[in-house]
């Protein structure tokens, strides 16, 4: 089995178009989505409608969920919570509603799926060091979990002595015996100082992880945002990717 598992695609339309044509060279069986399908840029409409006809499972981000008014913007920056209340006026009901279905995680007999933590994933908080993953390993009960959030992909191993490390390999070889905690990072809005969209390929036969990183048409991206009367430093921030 091979799974396209993506993630934070913020309604950056120019950036899942060209991660979707990238999948299509890479004999995908099935597409996962890992949250925070809008937010932020222009396009969450178009967006939502690739992902919900593409993803065979997608669980919520906290963007998506306070879009349809399930989780509260009272910690957004004041940037992000602007976004949001124009997303939810963009948003078709069809739309909406798939927003509301979503459930926190999914765990299927290869994979774990959760936007922020396994503990306590309704409060969509941030796996940012080692001791936050550790948190989130002692509920993983399948061997790897795929995560977002942050922006910034990256892959905690716990070790079957139970030690904690942390990699930015572009392949990691899964290993029996041991946890894996993978941030496939985002589509839409990079902020590891790459403005390349991420996305990530799991093969199960192979055993092997792949954070792939994919240019795309930044400036039109930008230039929509620009006219579409949302904060400026949303656009700008793309081509830094911060």
């Amino acid at each position: 089995m091979r799974y396209g598992i993506f993630s934070d695609v913020h309604s950056n339309l120019e950036a899942l178009e060209a991660v979707v044509e990238a999948y299509k060279k890479e004999a995908i069986d099935q597409y996962l989505c890992v949250g925070d399908v809008v937010g932020y840029a222009a396009n969450p409409k178009e967006c939502a409608f690739i992902v919900k006809s593409l993803a065979a499972q997608t669980v919520a981000g906290n963007h998506d969920w306070a879009a349809v008014g399930l989780f509260s913007t009272e910690f957004f920056n004041p940037h992000a919570k602007n976004a949001i209340l124009w997303t939810a006026k963009q948003l078709p009901e069809k739309e909406k509603d798939f927003f509301k279905n979503l459930k926190l995680v999914y765990t299927n007999e290869h994979l774990t799926l959760v936007h922020g933590t396994l503990s306590e994933p309704e409060k969509f908080g941030y796996i940012e060091d080692l001791d936050g993953a550790q948190d989130s390993f002692w509920l993983q009960e399948t061997d790897i979990c795929f995560i977002g959030h942050t922006h910034v992909p990256g892959v905690f191993v716990k070790d079957n002595k139970g030690k904690t490390t942390y990699s930015k390999n572009e392949v990691t070889v899964i290993s029996g015996g041991c946890k894996y905690l993978v941030n496939v990072g985002s589509v839409g809005q990079p902020r590891d100082d790459n403005p390349k969209a991420s996305y990530c390929i799991f093969d199960t036969t192979r055993k092997k992880v792949y954070i792939k990183r994919l240019s795309y048409d930044i400036k039109k991206a930008q230039d929509k945002i620009f006219s579409s009367g949302l904060p400026l430093s949303l656009a700008n921030r793309l081509e830094f990717g911060t």
